[in-house]
């Protein structure tokens, strides 16, 4: 059974829609990418979600419970540029959220001594200021906050957009821990995260949902191979010639590398080196990669 169940959402303001009755679902125990460009409507959708804000139209299901019903209780929210109270030390500001979200005083503080380890902040830093916090340990503490209640569901809106390449690990180490936990739905433009820790995509362009699904599935889809080839020389010269075969889609040059899509591998590997070894190629460098998420991504918006 669904856990969510998001059926023709659409958010407007004034003539402008901005999310365009997108449709989707997804189960328990998953990570969900939501990616695209920015303006792509992908913070608007987040925030109807969490019941943050109304949407224009359309419904969404959480589990048995009625249509547009309010879920915020089976929600963790946590918005991309989040709020803290500086002052307060870590410990302080959980317990603080737990009471808010309707827990005991006590049953607070447990519940913060053990998201302070799953978060990874240490016994010495819980008691320190979040003023003196880095980008990432506030991060995780934002992370730790939204979950202070149990929910089902974690929602994240670009987690480690603003983070150093040491913060933004920690922070995907985490999500891919909690996964176990909970489902966990997150927003971001950088691919490679979107690539490494989700199971599911959905891609968002201009309001609209132009494909979703398992990546190994959206892989198979759209696969295409990548072969880089360096020749010395004149490389327009070998260009021209690449252009030729049947099995190339297309070509380009960075540098002094030519970037080769493929539609198959296997053929396109023997065309070229049957051309290369008969015309005598000077080739310097040959290899093959698979195609990337951002790849993919740029053909699916192109198309």
């Amino acid at each position: 059974m669904s856990l969510l169940t998001v059926n023709n959402l659409t958010k407007k303001y004034g003539s402008k829609t901005v999310v365009d009755h997108i449709s989707f679902e997804f189960g328990h125990n998953k990570c969900i990418a939501l990616i695209g460009p920015n303006g792509a409507g992908k913070t608007t959708t987040l925030r109807a979600l969490s019941g943050l804000l109304k949407p224009s139209d359309g419904t969404i299901q959480f589990e048995n419970q009625e249509k547009n019903h309010d879920i915020r209780d089976k929600i963790g929210y946590l918005p991309q540029y989040p709020a803290f109270h500086t002052w307060m030390t870590g410990k302080e500001f959980l317990v603080y959220s737990g009471k808010l979200a309707k827990l005991t005083k006590e049953e607070a503080k447990k519940r913060a001594d053990e998201l302070l380890k799953i978060v990874g902040i240490s016994d010495e830093a819980k008691n320190e200021r979040i003023g003196r916090y880095s980008g990432g340990m506030k991060q995780r503490l934002g992370i730790a906050q939204a979950i202070i209640h149990r929910p089902k569901l974690l929602i994240l809106d670009e987690p480690v957009a603003s983070l150093d390449p040491l913060g933004r690990r920690e922070v995907l180490v985490l999500m891919e821990k909690l996964k176990e936990e909970m489902t966990i739905l997150f927003s971001t433009h950088i691919l490679n995260d979107a690539e490494e820790v989700s199971d599911e995509l959905i891609l968002l362009h201009q309001g609209q949902i132009i494909e979703s699904g398992s990546i190994a599935k959206l892989r198979k889809k759209y696969q295409t191979t990548i072969i880089e080839l360096q020749v010395e020389g004149d490389l327009n010269l070998y260009q021209e010639k690449l252009n030729n075969l049947e099995t190339i889609i297309s070509t380009k040059q960075e540098r002094n590398t030519l970037f080769i899509t493929a539609s198959e591998v296997k053929s396109a590997r023997d065309e070229i080196l049957a051309t290369a070894t008969k015309e005598n190629w000077p080739i310097t460098t040959f290899s093959i990669n698979q195609a990337s998420l951002e790849d993919m991504f740029m053909r699916v918006v192109k198309s």
